[in-house]
């Protein structure tokens, strides 16, 4: 097992390569809003998203409003992010049980937000880090960077996060998720994201 003192040397030279782009969580000034962003970014560029996001909330102003969507119209909207007809329903059917079982309101803990549709670990999770919550989402970026840099071993998304909060301090969990989306994202060349990760993997 990697020593905590030694990760945090490596982050700390992710945090200074990183790139500065807007994720598609951030920004919002409505949680409903950092949701819905959330689900739609799944297997697609955060600027596609924040672009079709910006769309979707000129047209439905509420979540009730969005709750009552017609699919086919939602699907017009979001045409250009992946998945958009699955994510189409998923959202519709979200904002409907937000306003129904929450009354518009986006619950604020984990066991809630997986119970609604669209929801599952990653967008749970990096939603309440968005909101200040001190938690950390692992998608695709974080479970690769992680297992490169040997923070752990694990291929479970649940598994690498439980890891990463053993060896950061829980004041920082909120900002690895971004951090490393960041670096992951600048990074576009697989090579070349390889030769940097291998160079600060060697970090003592």
């Amino acid at each position: 097992m990697i020593k905590r003192k030694r990760a945090l040397k490596q982050y700390r030279e992710i945090k200074k390569l990183k790139g500065d782009m807007k994720l598609a969580a951030e920004g919002w000034k409505k949680k409903w809003h950092i949701l819905i962003s959330t689900i739609l970014s799944a297997r697609t560029l955060d600027e596609t998203t924040i672009l079709v996001s910006r769309r979707l909330y000129e047209r439905y102003s509420s979540l009730k409003e969005l709750g009552e969507a017609d699919i086919k119209e939602v699907e017009k909207i979001i045409y250009s992010i992946n998945f958009y007809k699955n994510k189409s329903k998923n959202i519709v059917s979200c904002a409907k049980m937000l306003t129904r079982d929450y009354n518009e309101r986006v619950p604020e803990e984990y066991e809630e937000l997986i119970k609604l549709p669209g929801v599952g670990a990653k967008t749970a999770n990096v939603f309440l880090s968005e909101i200040g919550k001190d938690v950390i989402g692992v998608d695709t970026h974080v479970e690769y960077i992680s297992r490169r840099l040997e923070w752990t071993k694990h291929k479970d998304p649940i598994k690498i996060g439980e890891a990463l909060k053993k060896l950061f301090p829980k004041k920082m969990w909120k900002e690895v998720n971004p951090n490393l989306v960041r670096f992951g994202k600048k990074y576009t060349s697989r090579r070349k994201k390889n030769e940097i990760l291998d160079r600060i993997r060697r970090i003592k």
